[in-house]
């Protein structure tokens, strides 16, 4: 009978210690896959910050709206035939787009949904092509008007930081963001909406000849 006990007690503790030695392996992983995200998180949105000019691009005619990550041009870089640099030179919607091929192969292996991360790089693309609209407003002297470019930057900042809320709900708290995901979507469509209109309107303005000349002429461009 002893030596049953001690069977018994030795086997059972094997599997206790195997259950606990799973769980932790897995819950280090878990961690791991969590942060890897956030470090990809992180470098896709130091592009957007890290934009410092605008130069004529060597692919000026190519009027393509893009689309989430098929490689495609921002409406406002195709309209104007410019491309966006980092502070290092390189150009800004390559890296854009190298940065969200990263971030979705960690975020798809921590378990994130697919629809999370369309919103999440769709903000980081309008958050982009923002600050283009800036620079090629502050490059023609500021025709949309501080109001209108305060409201403008400020509605991509919002959806940008909606987006990026959505995504780390989905990182840290998945069940918790389940139950809520439908209403954050609803909420997040609408605020898309808002500011594609506000976006496509300050490109029409800044699109009229007097302002594409001036701009060609400060960017070094022919008309």
């Amino acid at each position: 009978m002893p030596a049953l006990i001690d069977l018994a007690y030795t086997t059972g503790g094997g599997i206790i210690g195997a259950a606990v030695t799973t769980y932790l392996a897995r819950n280090h992983e878990r961690r791991r896959l969590r942060a890897e995200v956030q470090q990809q998180l992180h470098r896709v949105g130091a592009v957007r910050d890290g934009v410092c000019d605008i130069v004529p691009s060597p692919v000026a005619g190519r009027r393509r709206a893009i689309q989430y990550m098929v490689g495609e041009r921002l409406l406002a870089t195709g309209e104007f035939g410019i491309s966006a640099l980092l502070e290092d030179g390189a150009e800004a919607e390559r890296a854009l787009r190298a940065a969200l091929e990263d971030l979705i192969v960690a975020a798809l292996s921590a378990g994130i949904p697919r629809r999370v991360l369309d919103f999440a790089g769709g903000g980081q693309e309008r958050a982009l092509q923002c600050e283009v609209i800036r620079l090629i407003d502050l490059r023609v002297g500021g025709v949309l008007g501080d109001e209108d470019l305060d409201a403008l930057m400020g509605a991509c900042d919002d959806y940008r930081e909606a987006t990026v809320q959505l995504l780390l709900q989905a990182l840290w708290h998945p069940w918790q963001n389940r139950l809520r995901m439908h209403a954050r979507i609803r909420t997040l469509r609408g605020q898309v909406a808002a500011l594609h209109h506000r976006q496509e309107t300050a490109i029409a303005l800044l699109a009229r000849p007097e302002h594409t000349r001036n701009l060609a002429q400060r960017i070094g461009s022919a008309p």
